[in-house]
Order: C-alpha cells, then sequence, then structure tokens
C-alpha cells in the first residue's frame, strides 16, 4: 500500500480493526445473558439473519454488479467457515474447557494469521511483529488470570482445546483469504454474501436439530440483547473486512485480543466483577503489544 492516501487509509483500518474487537467482546458479554432463553445454534442463526438483513440494502447500492461465477463458491465457503463451522467448533469446544481457556487459546488467531500470511506470501514476518503478537496473548492470559487454569473436564480438555485451536486457525485462515476478493469487489457487496450464505448453513444446522420448534421464547431484554447481537455483527464484519482490505491480516487480527479484554471490563462494570492487578498487568501488556506490532516498517516490506 503505496502513495499519499495510504497511511490514512491505513490508520482507518486500525481504528476499525480496534472498533471490531471490542464488538465482539461486548457480543459476548450479550450472548452470556441472553444464551439460557435459546440454543448456540438459533442463537447463532438470528444473530446473521440480522446481520445480513442490515446489510442487504446498502450493499445492493453498493454494487458494481454480480461475482464472477468462479468467486461464488470461494466467498460462500469463507462465509460459511467463518460464521459457521468456527462457532459449531467453538461451541463443542466450550462444553470441556472454561471459556476464559478458550478465550486464550482464540487469542492465537494473529500468531496463526501471520504464519499463513508469511507462508502463502501476502505479508513478511518480523520480530517487533511476532513480539508484540506474542505479547497480546500473554496480556489475554494475565488479563484472564486464574480462570484460564481452572480445570476442564476430566479426559477430555484435549478435546476441547483442540476443536477452539481449531476454530482460531478457521479464523486465520479466512482473515488471510478474504484479501484478494475484497480487492475486486464492495467491502458491503462480499459482507452480506458472506454472512448469506453462513445464515443458510446455520438455518440447515437449526433445523436438522429441531432448534426452531422451540426456541424463540425471549424476554423483551432477551429479544433486545439479540437485536444488539445482530446489529453490532454486521457492523463489526463489515468494518473487520473493510480493515483487511487496507491493512495486512496479522495487523488486523491482532486486536482480536481487545475481545476478552472487553468482556473482562464489562463484567466488572456490569456484574460488579473485581478487576485484578493482574487485569491491570494483561492490559498494560497487550496495549504494549499493539504498539510493537503496529510500529512503521521499513517502505521494502509487504507488511
Amino acid at each position: 500500500m503505496t502513495g499519499p492516501t495510504a497511511e490514512p487509509k491505513n490508520l482507518l483500518a486500525m481504528v476499525a480493526a480496534a472498533a471490531t474487537g471490542v464488538q465482539v467482546g461486548s457480543a459476548i458479554v450479550a450472548t452470556r445473558f441472553v444464551i439460557d432463553q435459546t440454543d448456540p445454534v438459533t442463537l447463532a442463526f438470528l444473530r446473521y439473519l440480522i446481520g445480513f438483513c442490515l446489510l442487504l440494502l446498502p450493499a445492493w447500492h453498493a454494487s458494481r454488479g454480480g461475482f464472477k461465477r468462479r468467486d461464488l463458491l470461494p466467498i460462500a465457503a469463507l462465509g460459511i467457515t467463518q460464521f459457521g463451522i468456527l462457532i459449531v467448533l467453538m461451541n463443542y469446544g466450550l462444553k470441556f474447557i472454561p471459556s476464559a481457556r478458550a478465550a486464550l487459546i482464540f487469542a492465537t488467531v494473529p500468531l496463526l494469521t501471520m504464519i499463513l500470511g508469511a507462508l502463502i506470501g501476502y505479508e513478511r514476518m518480523t520480530v517487533l511483529k511476532t513480539v508484540g503478537v506474542l505479547l497480546t496473548i500473554v496480556g489475554v492470559g494475565f488479563a484472564l488470570g486464574e480462570k484460564v487454569l481452572l480445570p476442564g473436564e476430566i479426559g477430555a480438555g484435549w478435546t476441547g482445546e483442540l476443536a477452539v485451536l481449531a476454530s482460531a486457525l478457521c479464523a486465520a485462515v479466512c482473515s488471510v483469504l478474504y484479501r484478494p476478493y475484497l480487492s475486486k469487489y464492495p467491502t458491503l457487496q462480499v459482507s452480506a454474501f458472506a454472512m448469506a450464505a453462513s445464515v443458510g448453513f446455520l438455518a440447515l444446522a437449526a433445523g436438522f436439530e429441531g432448534s426452531f420448534g422451540s426456541s424463540f421464547h425471549f424476554t423483551t431484554t432477551g429479544w433486545l440483547a439479540v437485536l444488539f447481537i445482530g446489529a453490532s455483527s454486521a457492523i463489526g464484519y463489515y468494518m473487520w473486512l473493510w480493515a483487511l482490505g487496507h491493512a495486512s491480516p496479522t495487523r488486523v487480527t491482532v486486536f482480536l485480543s481487545l475481545s476478552p479484554i472487553t468482556s473482562a471490563a464489562l463484567g466488572a462494570l456490569l456484574l460488579a466483577e473485581p478487576i485484578s492487578v493482574l487485569f491491570i498487568a494483561g492490559l498494560i501488556s497487550v496495549i504494549l503489544g499493539l504498539w510493537l506490532a503496529h510500529r512503521p516498517q521499513q517502505r521494502s516490506s509487504r507488511a
């Protein structure tokens, strides 16, 4: 990315990625609030159905024409992987390990993204970027504190850890592979189509599990939480893809470390959970890691 407009766009991409990290953490808190009124598959279906409906009209206006036929399946597969398979793996893993440990494992997404991006040739690994990414992972571990050390289900903890790691790998793969399509089509158009594919996948999954028959009995505040999750997901996903189209995948995904930090902070604010010294240390480590990962590189760098 070169030229006089490169730096402002890169800065905006970082702001968009940071906002998405905060949005994901906020959506996690809202999900915790409403999950006892439904099941995970139905909630995911409603989340992305609302998101798709909000993106549909602006995507229609932003369209420069249809997708090329050869691009339809890859973009749909990316949407299904990011919103369907990733969530199924994460929910399965959470059956066996504590959520804090799952959050720490999922915080490896930037590291996996950096490795995949380097292997494919999309970006170059540097010492500062690698140290920055590792610091954010350490920071997440500090922020989650002793909750990370809670035992999982006896004899099955490794199964949950592998499932969450596979979920993180799905996120990393999608973050790297989206970029060619974001350079060919408007971000809104890609967002809406990928989300529509995931809605179809989740509808089939929910129907297969028989979720539609008894999972729509929300309270008023429950419906408000669902609407918040869906609306924020639409906005967050658009910002996420826009950021991926204007910055390297690693520099975008590293802001996912803000997600568990946000969840923990909102838990303290809304649920009166105490703020520990470890949380403060973790927050400082994450901020330092983000700063190192985004220090200006030489002009010859592709990152």
